[in-house]
């Protein structure tokens, strides 16, 4: 440890500051799939897409690659404005040694609290103020990273599920027409599921099912 930081300390500026970069770059990368995951539209959307899933009862079909990836570019699409603000307001000064690494990561944070405090829920948020013994935050920036991350990420998970119980409703009503007519031909051996099953995708392609589902995805934010 010593010797690390005599390396540091006979090294020039330029060397130290190139250092710390890569070190942050590390950091971050290190947590994306968590920034990713907890503080970005993806989770409301790879919930909803797999609700349509289930809700069809195609089993694997769109395979998790598919969702998943059709997930990360609608998150990226949804989030390039916000990771635009961040990379100008906070890594491109700082990369510029223009401000300081706090500076840099204040003004990195404030759009994603922006983005995050939009979509989420007072009752969620109050919750876990109130759970941490914090001062009532007077704006935004004044909302720990620890305190909204949570709440944001209960509040999609709430969305996502009230967003699935509508996809699964007319679906739903297709199962128990034709479980409804099996029953009343006598042919109740015959398993409802599969004689639903093209029905169901027939009206998922007439009404043009994933359009309505992005239309709704990107509207909510």
């Amino acid at each position: 440890m010593n010797e690390l930081m005599n390396m540091f300390s006979d090294s020039d500026p330029s060397t130290v500051s190139t250092s710390v970069q890569l070190l942050l770059l590390m950091t971050v990368l290190s947590l994306a799939p968590s920034i990713l995951i907890l503080m970005t539209s993806f989770t409301r959307i790879v919930i909803v897409l797999s609700f349509v899933r289930t809700s069809l009862a195609t089993q694997q079909t769109p395979p998790n690659q598919v969702l998943i990836g059709l997930a990360l570019f609608l998150t990226f699409f949804i989030m390039a404005p916000t990771f635009q603000e961040v990379y100008d307001e906070g890594l491109q000064p700082l990369f510029n040694e223009e401000i300081t690494l706090d500076e840099a990561y204040d003004r990195a944070s404030a759009p994603m609290k922006d983005f995050m405090a939009g979509h989420t829920r007072q009752k969620d948020l109050q919750l876990f103020i109130d759970y941490s013994g914090a001062e009532q935050p007077e704006t935004v920036e004044d909302i720990p990273l620890t305190t909204l991350v949570p709440a944001f990420a209960i509040s999609e998970l709430k969305t996502a599920f009230q967003m699935g119980f509508m996809i699964f409703v007319p679906f739903l009503i297709i199962d128990m027409a034709v479980a409804s007519v099996l029953m009343s031909m006598g042919m109740m051996m015959l398993p409802p599921v599969m004689i639903s099953l093209p029905f169901k995708i027939l009206l998922f392609v007439l009404v043009d099912g994933w359009y309505l589902i992005t239309q709704s995805l990107l509207q909510g934010f």
